[in-house]
């Protein structure tokens, strides 16, 4: 009897293999980026500068992360940030969350509808960025909606810019992880900045790390 050779199948089982790979190959999404400018925004990028976290975020990786991601991002623009509590001319208010996105409402994954003047509105749940969140090992496209927000304010009150950035991920994304995803957000939401008023870009994730 002839030898078969069942090489048909093994390409089969081969390309299936290389499906299954595909969908569960990790997923991370762009980021959008909104932003409100005040009509006159000539003290922006200048001055002093500190950090407020109205929101209790007890994960201190990740208050840590978002700190030093901000930090950089302000210092790049031109302002001298004091520590947290010191008196300054100007104020970054910030906003951290993640959740799940079938969790997520709707409109906390479109774009913001306040401008500037007024409240920061819903986006910012005050839970923080989870480190190593689990929603299920594998799972195809997104998983989770990653949020930072920043409000800058004079120290009389008046709002001079505000807005917030967000990412997608998948739970194998390395943007999920929290250094990485608070640097992406962080520079996506202070790329070319002040940006536009009212203005929704969206980013490439790996371009803003210098990928």
């Amino acid at each position: 009897m002839p030898h078969l050779r069942p090489l048909p199948l093994l390409a089969a089982a081969a390309a299936a293999l290389s499906l299954s790979a595909c969908a569960t190959s990790p997923y991370t999404g762009p980021v959008e980026v909104t932003r409100f400018v005040a009509a006159q925004p000539q003290a922006l990028g200048q001055g002093t500068i500190t950090l407020v976290f109205p929101d209790e975020v007890t994960n201190q990786a990740a208050r840590s992360a978002v700190t030093a991601a901000v930090t950089a991002e302000l210092t790049r623009l031109g302002y001298t940030v004091l520590p947290e509590g010191v008196p300054a001319g100007q104020t970054a208010t910030v906003h951290t969350s993640r959740n799940p996105i079938a969790a997520a409402p709707v409109e906390r994954r479109g774009p913001v509808s306040v401008g500037v003047g007024g409240q920061t509105g819903g986006f910012g749940s005050g839970v923080g960025m989870g480190v190593g969140i689990n929603l299920g090992g594998g799972r195809e496209g997104p998983a989770a909606v990653t949020e930072l927000s920043v409000r800058i304010a004079e120290s009389a009150g008046a709002t001079l810019w505000e807005g917030r950035a967000q990412i997608e991920t998948g739970v194998k994304s390395p943007y999920s992880q929290v250094d990485t995803s608070a640097r992406t957000l962080a520079a996506g939401l202070f790329k070319d900045f002040p940006g536009g008023n009212g203005e929704t870009v969206t980013l490439d994730a790996k371009k803003l790390q210098g990928q």
